[in-house]
């Protein structure tokens, strides 16, 4: 973790905050009191900032200086909201595309996954705001930049948000080994809203059974399973492929 990604400290969490900056967590001591710490926190929950209480020794592991009990942690992208990108592709007649990822908690395939995304013209990837990988230096990284530009979501809530997609005419797909193999053409045409979940423990059934379609990426030679980020630019290929001959 480099030094930029995070600060410490209640004034300097306070600054960051003051500042516009973009703060993806915070970690608070567990137990710990304070009328002015007390007070930045619910300045932080008005505006949906996601708190953690932790033990003492969990912020020691990040820093060791005088923390007073408070690390913040910086993204250096901005995080949008998911209403208005749907709005706008709906204003300008383009279907939405939109990558929903669940349980995706490595540094490294989400900024792989974000440069697929941004390669094959997503308009947006929502993440929850608990078990996700972090947005930091490192997912900067290994986006090769594309956190620049592509439109990231935070959510507290992924099954809202699901709801919201299918109410606004995104068809849900989930794509998982329990789905059928891609085959039928037009089948990711339209408004879509792609569904990818953890190799460990893939898509929650809850989200699952809220998905339009389940769906299968063929693949032989004894492999039951792909790296998640490989998997998904398979899916967001596939979409973009589908939409250019159903738009021929």
């Amino acid at each position: 973790m480099n030094a930029e990604d995070f600060v410490y400290g209640i004034h300097a969490v306070a600054e960051a905050f003051q500042a516009g900056k973009t703060i993806d967590r915070v970690m608070l001591q567990r137990g710990i009191k304070g009328e002015q710490l007390q007070s930045l926190i619910r300045e932080l929950k008005q505006q949906s900032v996601e708190i953690r209480q932790v033990p003492l020794e969990a912020i020691n592991k990040i820093t060791r200086k005088n923390h007073q009990g408070i690390v913040a942690f910086i993204s250096p992208t901005p995080f949008y909201k998911l209403d208005e990108i749907i709005q706008t592709c709906y204003d300008m007649g383009k279907d939405p595309l939109v990558l929903v990822l669940d349980k995706i908690t490595d540094v490294r395939n989400f900024g792989a996954i974000c440069r697929s995304a941004l390669a094959f013209g997503a308009d947006a990837v929502v993440i929850p705001s608990q078990n996700a990988a972090r947005i930091g230096s490192d997912a900067m990284k290994t986006s090769a930049g594309a956190l620049h530009t592509l439109k990231v979501c935070k959510t507290s809530n992924l099954k809202v948000d699901l709801l919201y997609l299918s109410h606004c005419g995104c068809k849900l797909v989930a794509a998982t080994e329990k789905g059928n193999e891609i085959s039928g053409e037009g089948m990711l045409s339209g408004p879509v809203a792609l569904l990818m979940g953890s190799e460990e423990t893939g898509i929650s059934p809850e989200y699952l059974k809220m998905c339009n379609l389940l769906v299968r990426i063929p693949i032989g030679n004894g492999m039951s399973s792909l790296n998640v980020s490989v998997a998904a630019g398979i899916m967001l290929y596939e979409v973009c492929r589908q939409r250019a001959i159903n738009h021929s």
